[in-house]
């Protein structure tokens, strides 16, 4: 269906399932190349560019995506993490945001008047599909390995194997000038590297380290806490006892 962009907003965005793996030159957007992080996105805006991009690559015959479709992908309860329950004002403030930094465009279709959404992440940083795939699981499910990223990118994209994933991992974090993924530090316990996307700024280990590491140690100082807590409980109840005895002989 044809698409036009509404007034004010710039360029109509280019779709990503279809775009080749090497096109890479600033001539393929349709408007000035910037490859530069000049954004930061929070928890919700991350969700939505996060969720465009999806239906983007696995669902293109819905794609773009009304306000009410949107806010449904950004609330699924598979391929989330976390699951959330944003309403449409919510998503709708966030989109607003993100066309702002040209991230995101608003479009309608021949004989529509309902409004749709589309992101443009594929212009502002000319990227390829493989690397799209990568980043929407980044920004839907957080820091993940490349396993679980070749895993669960089936549907947006086929990796080959582990290493076509590592590949794309490297191509974002050495990216010029501005890295958009990081190699965070292996977690006590863990066998494999995790990824996290930098969109949202840094990642802080104490936000990728497993909580379960400190949970055992937890666990046993609580006990600790509770046995002494009714210890001295005890200890007050018998004491009343003593003490209002004294007046009922």
């Amino acid at each position: 269906m044809p698409l036009s962009i509404q007034p004010g907003t710039g360029a109509i965005p280019h779709t990503a399932r279809n775009r080749p793996d090497s096109a890479y030159s600033p001539e393929a957007a349709r408007f000035r190349y910037r490859g530069t992080v000049e954004f930061l996105l929070d928890a919700v805006e991350a969700r939505v560019l996060g969720a465009l991009i999806e239906k983007d690559l696995t669902t293109p015959e819905y794609y773009p995506l009304s306000l009410n479709a949107l806010t449904n992908a950004c609330n699924q309860k598979t391929n989330r993490e976390p699951v959330t329950s944003y309403d449409d004002a919510t998503v709708a403030a966030a989109i607003e945001r993100l066309r702002t930094e040209r991230l995101a465009a608003a479009v309608t279709g021949a004989g529509s008047r309902v409004e749709k959404y589309a992101h443009r992440l594929a212009d502002y940083f000319n990227f390829s599909a493989r690397e799209l795939a990568v980043l929407a699981l980044l920004l839907l499910r957080g820091p993940q390995t490349p396993g679980e990223l070749r895993q669960r990118a089936d549907r947006m994209h086929s990796f080959d194997d582990l290493e076509a994933v590592e590949a794309t991992l490297n191509r974002l974090i050495e990216r010029d000038p501005d890295p958009l993924v990081t190699r965070l530090p292996r977690a006590p316990g863990t066998k494999e590297v995790r990824y996290a996307h930098l969109f949202s700024g840094g990642v802080f280990p104490a936000e990728s380290a497993p909580a379960s590491a400190a949970a055992p140690d937890r666990v046993a100082s609580l006990t600790a806490e509770v046995a002494a807590l009714r210890q001295e409980l005890a200890q007050l109840r018998q004491e009343f006892s003593d003490f209002r005895r004294q007046f009922e002989s």
